[in-house]
């Protein structure tokens, strides 16, 4: 199946960069394979993320479909609702945090900053073209013992890529999902100045 091209950017209010305005989550994939070199670009821009006192706490599992072992491991990880689809990406990852500061002790921005270098990951996938799809179904303590994982080390989601393909190669509830309206809160709900419910911009 050939890959598509979104139709239309995301109804933004204001206007924001491409990669931002093209960004979604699709269900559906092509069946076109993702190269190394793409993967390896997406695995650089996640890695030149920001992150608290500089620790770098994100650690990236990734397999390719044509990577035939170890991409049916991780996609043994996925939930029932999800396995439906993200079996078909062409790439699957899981994503985990190391929880402790390399100093010892608690790191509580650990899974933050996984959402940082996982975001920075997803934004080069949209500059390739491809798109990204995160999601928290999957099992994380099959994670644990299928990828060996130490304790100090949190599996906390998992991310299917690879080129968008047609919804309509989804089942009907996941294809109306798909094709829906996209939406967000308005401004006014989630930007404030100094005060809370005090807004900043109004849409």
């Amino acid at each position: 199946m050939k890959r598509v091209k979104k139709e239309k950017r995301n109804p933004t209010t204001y206007e924001i960069h491409p990669l931002y305005a093209e960004r979604y989550s699709p269900r559906a994939f092509s069946d076109e394979g993702v190269s190394r070199e793409a993967v390896a670009s997406m695995l650089e821009a996640a890695r030149w993320a920001p992150s608290c006192a500089n620790e770098q706490p994100w650690v990236f599992f990734v397999a390719r479909r044509e990577e035939s072992e170890d991409f049916e491991k991780l996609a043994s990880l996925l939930d029932e609702g999800n396995s439906r689809w993200a079996k078909s990406a062409p790439v699957l990852v899981v994503g985990a945090a190391r929880t402790q500061w390399a100093r010892g002790g608690d790191n509580a921005y650990a899974a933050h900053d996984l959402g940082l270098a996982t975001a920075q990951l997803i934004g080069q996938a949209v500059a390739l073209g491809l798109q990204a799809h995160p999601m928290a179904g999957f099992y994380a303590d099959r994670a644990r013992e299928v990828l060996a994982l130490p304790e100090d080390i949190a599996p906390l989601t998992m991310i299917a890529i690879g080129y968008a393909g047609d919804p309509s190669i989804l089942p009907e509830d996941l294809e109306a999902r798909e094709r829906a309206p996209r939406s967000r809160r308005p401004m006014d709900e989630i930007a404030f100045g100094a005060r809370f419910n005090a807004p900043y911009l109004k849409d």
